[in-house]
């Protein structure tokens, strides 16, 4: 029903078709009117809901393991902490009751992408709860800016009800922790308690004489209440000594933790989700540069970074309807055959698809151009032939990498993504960074230790030969000399006689060489690509990177953009007499200079507002400022100021001082 309410075919219509009064020499006809309706509009909509709906649900899977696999080891080390300080509470030695009388703390060091925090300390509260501890609070500074709050979030979070806090009584907090106690703790003499966990999320955040005031509270029943904290750093674990004095310092027993860095994390999120052929949906190169940009240079976000990749795919089924074909392989090759009249001629205006049409003789040009059916099969062997590009093209890629990520100055890049990036915006193989490469590759020993293998059981050589490659890998050279030995040897090369080593480091190295010709060209060869790879990086850039500043001024400059009115509506660039207040008093602001005298302001806005009313020019009271104008400028001037147009000074008390020019 939803299908049909969005393709715009209405049940009425199906029920007429079903409801006439058919012969039985009619009924084929009947099947028939009902099949054209649906497949014409429902079934394409449905194949493409199921395309979509596969794409989503495989990113989420990977997604979902990709995560539980990268805080694996960082969750691990923590519940190990967790188990280990609550049994050492349990021990009766020395030591054991030294330890116990400090808080076990974590000082756990996640880096400054604080939008990934939120996931990992999720996972670590399920963890807790589920293994460890069902007592377990999670905080974050901007609840806690008092330690009456701070308290109250930790008995809710703990009691799982609502804590009244009354300002009156001095001694509650004392009492309520008390209570706490007896609910969390209602045997002393159990063998094991479980622990009580308090999670500081933004530890930086914090105010510093509130965590130092419930570290203190804290202290004092640390030997009834097996406490235990876990303190989420963003930027180093000074900031541990820096907001709390020795004295309260002293009363935690703390162990450092650190997680993987933001650029690790990136690097596997891209090698389990775009660097693999089972995922069908792709990024062309400037999509790619564009959230690369935005992590590397805003945030140092991964998850803002998955964000922008579900973003490109949702853009991509609702623009591209062609992507129907963006699925696995059965799925798509059966999905070729129930394209509509439709959708094989934006197959045939596919600019992939016109240069392999060039490429054929004059039959199977018309063929391609009038027969359905054998374009249909014909498509079925490009989406073939696109999979088995995928499929050869990150090993190969992934191989490169290896062969040139310890290269001197990383000609190729450093990171695989770096690669990957050349790949898709150029033929790599023509390039002057692949061509370096390849030349140092033919004579430094480093990168091909995994070639000595294969010549260790040739028959030995005159050591005159091989004493250039021998004085590479006995000495450490830098750059400028690497390339003078290099341009040397190959000026004698030609003369002397290749030994084993060398023989078989080239033939290896032509092979990778002929691998990369053939796999590693970019997608946009390839035909049909538009059916996978995502290409409008304007529409990424305008989502992920706002620019508030000029979305503000082009809604005061042109209101009618946002608001659609046709009131609104100019055509000089104008400001229409109905347009809000703000934007009257904005465009009327523009054309005065730094100083802007707030009583001429107020008199055009009047006249302005005026001519909106439908007042008579000539009347008196045209212009005139009543208590309604005044309010309505006063909150108008009030708004202009709250967003940074102007600003008070006290040069002149009736005026302010402008502060935007031109664009900025």
């Amino acid at each position: 029903y939803l299908l049909l309410r969005k393709t715009g075919v209405t049940v009425e219509t199906v029920k007429q078709v079903a409801s006439k009064n058919f012969t039985l020499s009619e009924q084929k006809k009947k099947r028939k009117i009902l099949f054209k309706v649906l497949s014409a509009e429902v079934l394409p909509e449905l194949m493409h809901f199921n395309s979509n709906e596969g794409c989503d649900s495989f990113f989420h899977c990977c997604l979902k393991s990709l995560q539980d696999e990268l805080n694996r080891s960082i969750l691990d080390s923590l519940l190990d902490f967790t188990r280990k300080c609550s049994s050492t509470r349990q021990h009766g030695d020395w030591a054991s009751q030294m330890r116990a009388s400090e808080i076990p703390t974590a000082a756990l060091v996640l880096g400054v992408n604080v939008p990934d925090h939120d996931m990992t300390f999720q996972s670590l509260s399920e963890l807790l709860q589920q293994l460890v501890t069902p007592h377990v609070a999670s905080l974050q500074a901007k609840e806690c800016g008092a330690l009456k709050h701070l308290m109250k979030r930790v008995l809710e979070r703990l009691m799982g009800t609502t804590v009244t806090v009354d300002d009156d009584e001095e001694e509650e907090p004392e009492q309520t922790s008390t209570e706490t106690h007896k609910s969390i703790s209602p045997v002393k003499d159990e063998l094991q308690q479980p622990p009580v966990v308090v999670i500081f999320k933004d530890l930086e955040a914090f105010n510093h004489r509130v965590l130092q005031d419930f570290i203190l509270i804290c202290s004092r029943y640390i030997e009834r209440l097996p406490l235990m904290f876990i303190f989420g750093i963003a930027t180093s674990p000074s900031t541990i000594q820096n907001m709390l004095p020795h004295s309260v310092s002293s009363l935690l027993c703390i162990e450092l933790f650190q997680s993987l860095s933001c650029t690790q994390h990136l690097a596997t999120v891209i090698d389990k989700l775009v660097l693999t052929s089972h995922f069908p949906f792709k990024l062309n190169g400037k999509v790619m540069q564009v959230l690369i940009s935005i992590f590397l240079y805003h945030d140092f976000s991964v998850r803002n970074f998955i964000k922008g990749v579900q973003l490109a795919l949702l853009e991509h089924f609702h623009s591209q309807p062609l992507s129907v074909l963006c699925c696995k392989k059965k799925e798509a090759l059966a999905n070729v055959m129930e394209l509509s009249q439709r959708d094989l001629e934006r197959i045939r205006q596919l600019p992939s698809f016109r240069r392999y049409t060039e490429k054929q003789d004059a039959q199977e040009k018309v063929n391609l151009m009038t027969d359905d059916t054998h374009l249909k099969e014909v498509c079925r062997k490009l989406i073939k032939d696109l999979r088995k590009y995928h499929k050869n093209y990150y090993p190969v890629l992934r191989c490169l990498h290896t062969l040139t990520s310890s290269l001197p100055r990383y000609p190729l890049g450093k990171q695989i993504r770096e690669l990957h990036l050349i790949c898709l915006e150029k033929t790599v193989w023509e390039t002057e960074e692949y061509q370096s490469a390849m030349k140092l590759l033919r004579y430094n020993v480093c990168p091909c230790h995994g070639l000595v293998a294969s010549a260790e059981n040739a028959p030995p050589v005159d050591n005159s030969i091989t004493s250039p490659v021998k004085s590479l890998s006995q000495k450490k050279t830098d750059l400028f000399q690497l390339q003078k030995t290099l341009l040397e040897m190959n000026e004698t090369r030609r003369t002397k006689k290749l030994s084993p080593f060398e023989t078989v480091r080239n033939e290896a190295l032509e092979l990778i060489d002929g691998l990369v010709k053939s796999h590693l060209s970019p997608p946009e060869a390839q035909t049909l690509y538009e059916v996978c790879y995502y290409t409008s990086s304007a529409t990424v850039r305008r989502h992920l990177n706002a620019t508030p500043r000029t979305s503000i001024q082009a809604a005061l400059s042109n209101p009618y953009h946002y608001l659609q009115n046709e009131s609104l509506k100019t055509e000089d660039g104008s400001v229409s007499n109905a347009a809000p207040d703000i934007c009257i008093a904005y465009k009327l602001h523009l054309e005065c200079g730094r100083l802007i005298n707030l009583y001429d302001w107020l008199e055009a806005y009047a006249t302005v507002a005026s001519a909106a009313e439908g007042n008579d020019p000539d009347s008196d009271t045209f212009g005139k400022v009543d208590e309604v104008k005044h309010a309505r400028f006063i909150q108008a001037v009030s708004e202009l100021e709250f967003l940074g147009f102007i600003k008070s000074t006290k040069q002149k008390t009736d005026h302010v001082a402008r502060l935007t020019w031109g664009g900025c």
